[in-house]
């Protein structure tokens, strides 16, 4: 097969679509837990009842607004998101006035602009189909360029030139380190080996992230032909994807897609009809945060305990069953074609000189937006929080954000004027993480926000290493008896002595990361700290008032 072949298919689609308008319905899980389900149903049937030719009613991914769900979008065929009528919070009993309005007049009282900042500030990349395709559909995906940069790569590339190409990008890591991809493919790609692996970590488990389950529900296609783009340039046959089995719904379509994928040919011995054979499988992890480590990870691919072990040697030289093994994220595999079909040029010339792209996060907390956005990389946090966002609800004052999950650490109101990159964010005790962004207002304690992240570091430790196992244990009871009004200043200094011992002596990134949202509060809200130990009132910090 060859790109014209694949383009055919694309035309070959497009041509046999007859229908004029689309009424596109999110089944992604945020909506369907609005109950988007019986919406799209109900729209179905009132389109079948009218045997309107015209119109097809489908169900997408994730449209971003969650907040907002259920959400369906009228458009003219293939129309982009921000080019349509979104409708919010519709019912099944709305479902006759939205077909009948479908090219007309829109129904306003269910109407959500989509001229607003939140739709309009963004620049999707890994996002650019979701909410617009079926994420079930392979036909759909080919006909918005899916699998073009894989038969691009693999007919007319070497993989060398695969490698140079990601590596000019800039593209780096969005599981949370920021290593630059190039360089890791490049490295994996050099080990000597007739066996080596790729592995999607699609085990998200920071609070409040929901970017690579949304990916994978929505568009799960795009992140296999990343793997396949990547197989081939380092030289691997295998592949798997280890996500969470509480993602049910990603799981199903992620199934759906994979099997799809190899009836095509796009998966298998002759990927489209080439020498280059990769196939994937899935994984499933149990759960245990530690897993999102790639050496823990590793270890639950191999049917053991999930426990990290030290490094090096790393996954590059001797990983899944001691072959060389590339370990990327979804986020950073679903970048990769956009790169291989547009050139390094194009994505090198978003973003800031040290992180390039986009990057996609999961906005939530005291906001009124919560949700899935992308936004270049280099744009404010104020951008992010009072524009996109909408700002805080009920008059409330911002007090923090909170980025990275547990690994990260919370930034007050004086910093919201920082750029979003993997330096900015560094230089402030906190990381980009792979995307969550926990927005708290006036009301939050800061000490109950470190407790909080401590006991879930505390929970899940795999508990191999003393550092981490007794250390989480310790400093999550010093924060305990702090937020009771119950400790005092040699509490205090034993709580800071901790982190730095855990910080340095702990064997993997969980233990390493446990103390920065306790260092980031004690750096930016020590006042409440000392507050809590003299038994008196929180003394109010200046705040930011929300926007809304």
């Amino acid at each position: 097969m060859h790109l014209e072949d694949l383009e055919a298919l694309a035309a070959r689609y497009h041509a046999e679509e007859t229908h004029e308008q689309e009424i596109r319905v999110c089944v992604a899980a945020s909506c369907q837990s609005s109950g988007s389900l019986p919406v799209l149903e109900a729209l179905q049937s009132a389109c079948a009842g009218q045997g309107n030719g015209r119109c097809k009613v489908k169900g997408v991914g994730c449209m971003g607004l969650c907040s907002a769900g259920p959400l369906v979008a009228v458009a003219k065929r293939h129309a982009p998101l921000n080019e349509s009528v979104l409708y919010r919070a519709v019912t099944p009993q709305d479902a006759a006035e939205i077909l009948a309005s479908s090219g007309g007049a829109p129904v306003e009282r269910l109407r959500c602009p989509t001229d607003q900042p939140f739709f309009q500030r963004q620049v999707r990349i890994v996002l650019e189909r979701s909410g617009l395709i079926d994420p079930e559909s392979l036909p759909e995906a080919i006909a918005h360029g899916g699998y073009s940069a894989l038969i691009q790569a693999i007919t007319e590339m070497t993989p060398a030139e695969v490698i140079r190409e990601v590596t000019a990008s800039g593209l780096r890591g969005r599981g949370g380190a920021g290593y630059p991809t190039g360089l890791k493919w490049s490295t994996v790609a050099k080990m000597p080996g007739a066996q080596k692996y790729v592995i999607c970590n699609a085990d998200e488990g920071d609070p409040g992230a929901f970017m690579d389950r949304a990916v994978l529900e929505s568009d799960p296609h795009r992140v296999l032909e990343g793997m396949a783009i990547a197989a081939y340039a380092i030289g691997a046959s295998k592949g798997y994807v280890y996500v969470r089995a509480e993602y049910p719904l990603a799981v199903a379509r992620l199934e759906t897609a994979i099997r799809a994928a190899r009836r095509a040919g796009f998966l298998g011995a002759r990927v489209a009809d080439t020498p280059f054979g990769f196939d994937i499988e899935l994984r499933l992890g149990a759960g245990a945060f530690v897993c999102g480590e790639e050496t823990a990870l590793m270890a639950s691919i191999e049917g053991l305990r999930g426990q990290p072990r030290p490094r090096p040697p790393y996954p590059a030289e001797s990983g899944l069953w001691g072959c060389p093994t590339l370990i990327n994220n979804v986020e950073t595999f679903a970048n990769i074609a956009s790169i291989v079909r547009r050139g390094s040029d194009w994505f090198a010339s978003i973003g800031t000189q040290g992180s390039k792209g986009t990057k996609v996060f999961a906005l939530a907390g005291r906001i009124k937006n919560t949700g899935l956005i992308e936004v270049p990389m280099g744009i404010s946090l104020r951008t992010i929080i009072e524009e996109i966002g909408g700002g805080i609800p009920d008059g409330k004052g911002f007090k923090a954000v909170q980025t990275g999950g547990p690994s990260g650490g919370c930034i007050p109101a004086d910093y919201l004027d920082t750029p979003v990159d993997y330096d900015s964010l560094k230089s402030l005790g906190t990381i980009m993480g792979s995307g969550g962004m926990i927005v708290m207002d006036e009301t939050a304690c800061m000490v109950d926000v470190a407790r909080f992240f401590m006991e879930f570091c505390m929970s899940e430790s795999c508990g191999k290493c003393v550092p981490c196992r007794t250390g989480t244990w310790q400093m999550h009871a010093l924060l305990d008896r702090i937020a009771r009004g119950e400790g005092t200043p040699e509490d205090l200094a034993l709580l800071e002595e901790l982190c730095e011992v855990v910080q340095s002596m702990s064997l993997c990134g969980l233990g390493q990361t446990a103390p920065n949202p306790v260092l980031s509060t004690l750096r930016y809200f020590r006042h409440e700290y000392e507050a809590k130990l003299q038994n008196q009132p929180l003394r109010k910090p200046q705040t930011q008032r929300g926007t809304g």
